[in-house]
């Protein structure tokens, strides 16, 4: 009975005393998963990476080889195996689909702690609040790019700029006063100030002038279009504010 011989790969990355390079780990890990025996070979100082790339002709690592030859970086070892390579520029619903998937497990847990029951309007209306306040977060770590992305829609902020600057401040606002269930008197009219203003926005933009943009309700750096995700958030704000007003 004969057996075949185990597969090897030759893998070069940096190791080094204030930097393990993150990408060099990934490769590591996607060869062994591939069932690959690795000749782990560790660049441990500038001058040992620098002589590595000028000898290859490459200007990065993780370089991998396999059967003598040379495959490349992380990227290109995905693509090698068939995996799929993320590309950064690419349209991306997934920071939308993260951002309301907790909400809605927050205001599930919430309610089954507060009313002993996960399945509640108060946990339909908790699930807007807290989707208010994560988005409110989101804008607020880099509110240059946010405002940057925001007033090439806003129909307030291409009039008033500093509205880009107070939008997520209110939003934030709003957002955890309609959680804490007080001062309605302020939350509501917030929420139906900015969330109309946004619906109409989101609207005419899309849907009238069919511009084809970027979304800053994530944050100004998010590839999510402008359209039917944006559009739906804006009216869920409005629709949880009408609903707060008929409350006693």
């Amino acid at each position: 009975m004969t057996t075949s011989a185990p597969k090897t790969a030759i893998l070069y990355r940096m190791v080094m005393p204030d930097h393990v390079c993150p990408y060099g780990l990934k490769a590591r890990h996607l060869l062994k998963a591939k069932g690959y025996a690795i000749d782990d070979r560790r660049l441990e100082t500038r001058a040992e990476t620098d002589a590595f790339k000028a000898e290859y002709g490459v200007q990065t690592t993780p370089q991998s080889f396999i059967d003598g030859e040379r495959i490349g970086g992380y990227d290109d070892l995905r693509r090698f195996f068939g995996k799929n390579v993320r590309d950064s520029k690419a349209t991306s619903y997934t920071p939308v689909v993260a951002v309301f998937g907790m909400t809605a497990l927050m205001a599930l847990g919430l309610s089954q702690a507060a009313l002993g029951t996960p399945l509640t309007v108060r946990a339909a209306m908790w699930f807007v609040s807290l989707s208010m306040c994560v988005l409110a977060l989101l804008k607020l770590q880099d509110i240059e790019s946010f405002s940057s992305m925001f007033l090439g829609y806003d129909l307030l902020g291409c009039r008033w700029v500093p509205y880009a600057y107070v939008y997520p401040f209110a939003e934030g606002a709003a957002g955890l006063l309609m959680t804490a269930g007080v001062f309605r008197w302020l939350s509501v009219p917030v929420a139906l100030l900015i969330g109309g203003i946004g619906a109409v926005s989101v609207f005419k933009a899309v849907y009238v002038d069919r511009r084809d943009i970027k979304c800053a309700c994530v944050g100004g750096s998010s590839r999510v279009p402008l359209g039917f995700v944006s559009l739906t958030e804006n009216v869920m704000m409005v629709a949880i504010a009408v609903w707060m007003a008929t409350q006693r």
